[in-house]
């Protein structure tokens, strides 16, 4: 698909064509001076490394720099760039990038801030750059933007003090200044390198969600790490990240920032449970992002992607010179859902026959290889590489790693690693500052082969990390996308009135719609009509106050439960009446609703919020009164799969409940996943529901059914 292909939500994701950015043949850096910090630093690391381009400098005030004729106009260079940088005052940008654009430009790249970040004059020149873009067909990188570098093809930044070598990780970040004064140079520091970084500034044209959408589709690119502070498009960044994760390109992410929900005043439950980063943990959920707290975290998790070929699955077996280490290992294998299976049979038999482990009794996992287990690495590795119990290996070795016993073991380890069919991360935790400055360590030299973990923590975290992509890719691919759900969503011909909560004759043909299965409600006007109501669905009865003016009809005496005879139906008809009169006028009153009590069950909530980032989320758990009780529910971003609304139901305390019955057999998990899909449906389906809170749902042996629902419509 090209990049000019539309970006709807029953098409595919376009990928842009980035390549003359990343890899250039021909560069015109507009505003070039040694003078300046940005244009020239970025010629300088250009030619510094390794760029065998031509370039072209574009300054009216020069005649030559760096050796070569200097033009006065993008339109004055002897042929048509793949690039044009832009550092020029911001009065000026729009013309250049517009010029650049009209002679064919595929890309330009513009360094200079001072647009939305800066003031309103900065927000309109940057409404007029992103017009730009899309009259002339240039694509914009920025503006406010640090640089991108490949490191196969060319370095456009100022900001890269060390020549990039070749590494499998693409990165994105919103942050320019992390980008590449700390993503790369921590990165570099361990021995572990980029394909790609890319700076976004202010996203004017380009955005994050084209970057990942190009990196997921080129072959030196094992995993793509982001930094994300926010997203315009998110649905089309979930459509991106998923296809990404199902193609086997996993996507992690640090994402900053949290926001209250544009519309605070929620009427419903549902809305009050729903916050900014329950949808992003959702959408990343969703589509297989795994999110990390922090950048070391990020680097760690990366270098596991593109240093092993993904694990068979999550069994793990650890090797520690130390037991204490090795018990700590077991905690947080735990913790990380990563199991441990035992070492018995033919394995346990090898390592109790290697003399040098003086091992009594028998082997755990974590095996406790003590300190002397370190001279005999290759022999512990024979064992345990051969059982086909375990999918990956950790080697722990709380030794030194700087002298001459970790030469050995360094270099026992390297061939290991080198030699294993299934990945064996190296976590040493022993000293790492040598005697001597100047001296490499040993450890430090087997991390330019593999990657070597210093912190427990983050080893596990990426065994994990490695483990879980697998997990997500194979759960993906077996569940429809986001794109295939789209395309199958079908809208019913329901007529909503705007910018209200609706009454109960409004409210319940949607429902039908969904197939959302309601209590038996009537309708009544007088007290007499509640009467024949009640005698129609059974006793004992609810009688609700039904007025869109009024949707907590309980905060105003508008419901009265457990009515048993005609006078109780009579007498409550009248209170619910009267106690809504009290507070709205008559005319906004459509009259009472009658309902059978429905009591033998468990209650659940499911409904739907606006977002602020994403047009609607949908929540479920447990409802009724351990909606505050036990606060456990779950976010979704609709449409979603049944996979997704299962393992929704199954992260809350609803599974449970629903399960584990003292009073009675097991309810439906899957007759509750059924209704959570069909929520999901009307709120991907439906834009004018803003809101709909079903609380609560009674399941029961029959199934589930809402015995309240109210629903707002947008204005």
């Amino acid at each position: 698909m090209s990049d000019s292909d539309p970006v709807t939500p029953d098409a595919a994701p376009a990928v842009p064509a980035l390549d003359p950015l990343f890899d250039p043949d021909s560069v015109a850096v507009v505003g070039a001076s040694p003078d300046s910090f940005y244009s020239g630093n970025l010629v300088e690391n250009l030619l510094g490394y390794g760029f065998d381009g031509s370039l072209y400098p574009v300054n009216p005030g020069r005649d030559e720099v760096w050796g070569r004729a200097c033009y006065d106009d993008i339109d004055d260079v002897p042929e048509t760039v793949d690039v044009a940088v832009v550092s020029v005052p911001r009065e000026y940008v729009v013309d250049v990038v517009s010029a650049a654009g009209d002679r064919g430009v595929p890309t330009a790249l513009v360094l200079t801030a001072g647009f939305s970040e800066a003031d309103d004059d900065g927000v309109e020149l940057e409404s007029r750059l992103a017009d730009a873009a899309a009259e002339t067909g240039i694509r914009v990188v920025g503006p406010n933007c640090i640089g991108v570098m490949a490191a196969r093809g060319a370095t456009l930044t100022s900001t890269c003090s060390r020549e990039p070598a070749p590494g499998r990780i693409g990165l994105v970040s919103q942050s320019g200044a992390l980008a590449f004064t700390t993503f790369f140079e921590r990165a570099a520091d361990r021995d572990l390198h980029f394909s790609h970084i890319v700076s976004t500034g202010n996203e004017a044209d380009l955005t994050l969600t084209d970057y990942v959408a190009y990196l997921a589709e080129r072959d030196t690119v094992d995993v793509i790490c982001t930094y994300i502070e926010g997203i315009d498009d998110p649905d089309r960044f979930m459509r991106v990240a998923e296809r990404a994760t199902r193609e086997g390109t996993p996507v992690l992410t640090v994402k900053v920032g949290r926001s209250d929900l544009a519309e605070a005043a929620t009427l419903s439950h549902t809305g009050s449970l729903t916050g900014s980063d329950d949808a992003w943990r959702a959408a990343f959920d969703q589509t297989g992002v795994q999110r990390v707290p922090d950048i070391p975290d990020l680097l760690s998790r990366a270098s596991a992607h593109t240093a092993y070929d993904p694990p068979d699955g999550n069994r793990v077996c650890i090797a520690s010179t130390s037991g204490g280490l090795a018990s700590l290992l077991a905690d947080m294998a735990a913790e990380r859902d990563l199991v441990l299976p035992d070492i018995d049979g033919e394995t346990e038999r090898r390592l109790l026959d290697v003399e040098e482990l003086l091992t009594y009794g028998g082997f755990t996992n974590p095996a406790d290889i003590r300190g002397y287990g370190a001279e005999v690495l290759p022999e512990i590795a024979d064992a345990v590489l051969s059982d086909d119990a375990f999918d990956a290996y950790v080697f722990a070795i709380g030794l030194p790693g700087t002298d001459e016993r970790a030469e050995t073991i360094a270099a026992d380890l390297e061939s290991i690693v080198a030699a294993a069919d299934d990945p064996v991360y190296v976590l040493w935790t022993g000293r790492k500052e040598p005697d001597e400055p100047t001296t490499t360590p040993p450890y430090a030299d087997l991390r330019k082969s593999v990657p070597v973990y210093e912190d427990p923590g983050r080893c596990l975290d990426a065994v994990a990390s490695t483990a879980m992509a697998v997990e997500d890719r194979d759960r993906l691919v077996g569940q429809p996308s986001r794109v295939e759900s789209n395309a199958s969503l079908e809208t019913p011909s329901v007529d909503l009135p705007a910018g209200r909560v609706l009454t109960w004759a409004e409210t319940e043909p949607l429902l039908d719609a969904f197939d959302i299965p309601v209590v038996q409600t009537r309708l009544a006007t007088d007290a007499e009509e509640a009467v024949a109501a009640a005698d129609a669905v059974g006793y004992p009865v609810v009688l609700k106050i039904d007025s869109p003016a009024l949707p907590h009809r309980t905060d105003v005496g508008g419901v009265k439960l457990g009515l048993d005879s005609p006078t109780a139906v009579r007498d409550a008809y009248h209170e619910v009446l009267n106690a809504a009169l009290d507070h709205t006028a008559e005319s906004d009153v459509a009259g009472v609703l009658v309902q059978p009590m429905v009591t033998d069950g468990v209650e659940a909530i499911l409904g739907v919020a606006p977002g602020d980032v994403f047009d609607s989320l949908v929540t479920v758990g447990p409802g009724g009164v351990l909606v505050e009780a036990v606060d456990e529910t779950t976010t979704l971003v609709p449409p979603f799969s049944r996979a997704d609304a299962r393992r929704a139901v199954e992260q809350t305390a609803l599974a449970a409940l629903l399960t584990d019955r003292r009073a009675g057999e097991p309810l439906s998990v899957s007759a509750v996943v059924d209704l959570l899909v069909s929520v999901g449906d009307l709120a991907a389906s439906v834009d004018a529901v803003a809101e709909l809170d079903l609380n609560p749902v009674v399941v029961t042996e029959d199934g589930p059914v809402a015995v309240d629902a109210l629903v707002r419509t947008r204005r």
